[in-house]
């Protein structure tokens, strides 16, 4: 395996990461039922849901679970698409994620620890948190 990665592959990757951050639900969606692994990452650890997550895009992270996307792949930060959301007001994904299987309590801070910080009692009761 060349240690160069193939100028093709990474622009391809990078389109890939553009189509998740503008929410092009219908060109990602494509792109992973050819064989684009639903949990690939850009070189911070961020995954497509991670960047649909925080761009407000649910149906969008709705198609990547769909495909396989893991719902709680934290970034190298340790940060999930779900705290993201939470972070961002973005409650059509928060309530999409959670759809998808996602913890509150995954990641650092949680999705759980950030309402709290922000002071989001709607989404306490959504988490069940007391």
């Amino acid at each position: 395996m060349s240690e160069t990665p193939d100028p093709e592959v990474i622009e391809l990757a990078s389109k890939v990461f553009d189509l998740a951050r503008t929410g092009d639900t219908d060109a990602l969606a494509g792109y992973l039922d050819a064989g684009v692994p639903a949990n690939l990452t850009n070189d911070r650890g961020d995954t497509l849901v991670m960047l649909a997550a925080y761009h407000g895009h649910a149906a969008a992270v709705t198609a990547l679970l769909e495909r396989g996307a893991e719902a709680d792949r934290a970034n190298d930060r340790g940060q999930t698409p779900l705290a993201g959301a939470v972070f961002k007001g973005e409650d059509a994904v928060v309530r999409a994620l959670l759809a998808g299987g996602a913890d509150p309590e995954a990641g650092t801070p949680s999705a759980l620890d950030t309402a709290r910080m922000f002071g989001k009692t709607e989404l306490l009761e959504l988490f069940g948190a007391r």
